[in-house]
């Protein structure tokens, strides 16, 4: 099973400099992926969570391709009814060539109806256009992962054949979608908050808890059939990314744990 991260490519405490020395972390702890979100128009709701400045993925992963040579690159997730579909498949090849085979193109139908609006993308209308957009794309040279946490997410994925790519959750949550829809090779996006004690809490997220919990749940994803899993060290306060040595060292404790097991 391959470990990713989500970097932080938004908030007051991003800038060139920081998301390089995320590259440079990320792949020199040996994770295998490294992904990033995406938001066009940066709406007074997206702004509460995701505020400027904001980097574009596809451009912004172009530009990490060229400062490193063996991870993987990704979007968790592009919205894919913000763009053309025949835009993202030449910006999704591009990328994928020029990084000499390391993109992975997360998408999914996203959820600011603000920002829609400010696109005018017609919000109703976002699964219809994302199954439309997908087919588009089916028979890209690049792997393509299916978000969507609701029923509708997990059945547009099966339809693809394309992997399940959930955000955050409980295992036992995870283990239930993935039992039902006879999933594999899933890639879900878990949360990593790394405390100091165990966490006590039949409703804690996977992800969060002391090293031996999170441990625990990679290796119950993994036995779950989980392909890929993406580690998320952002908790939706942009204050965090003035801060990012507390991920850094977070993601430090799992990479040399995980080798060592």
């Amino acid at each position: 099973m391959q470990l990713g991260v989500n970097v932080p490519n938004f908030g007051p405490g991003t800038d060139p400099g920081v998301l390089r020395e995320w590259a440079r972390i990320v792949e020199g702890l040996g994770f295998d992926l490294l992904m990033m979100s995406d938001h066009v128009a940066v709406t007074p709701d997206v702004a509460e969570r995701y505020p400027e400045p904001f980097y574009e993925p596809l451009t912004t992963l172009s530009w990490l391709a060229g400062v490193t040579t063996r991870v993987k690159l990704g979007t968790t997730v592009l919205v894919l009814p913000y763009r053309h579909p025949l835009l993202v498949s030449r910006m999704a090849t591009g990328l994928h060539r020029l990084s000499g085979g390391r993109f992975v193109l997360g998408v999914g139908v996203g959820w600011s109806r603000q920002e829609y609006e400010a696109l005018g993308v017609p919000f109703a209308e976002r699964g219809k256009l994302t199954d439309e957009y997908l087919s588009v794309l089916r028979g890209a040279e690049y792997p393509i992962w299916v978000g969507g946490n609701s029923g509708a997410g997990i059945r547009r994925a099966v339809a693809y054949g394309a992997p399940w790519h959930p955000l955050h959750g409980t295992l036992a949550w995870i283990r239930a979608a993935v039992t039902e829809h006879g999933l594999s090779g899933f890639a879900p996006r878990i949360f990593l908050r790394l405390t100091t004690a165990p966490v006590v809490d039949a409703e804690r997220p996977a992800g969060v808890g002391s090293i031996e919990q999170i441990l625990d749940d990679l290796d119950q994803l993994r036995l779950l059939g989980a392909a890929t899993v993406v580690l998320d060290p952002y908790h939706r306060d942009p204050e965090e990314t003035r801060r990012p040595q507390t991920a850094w060292h977070a993601l430090t404790a799992v990479a040399t744990h995980w080798r060592n097991r």
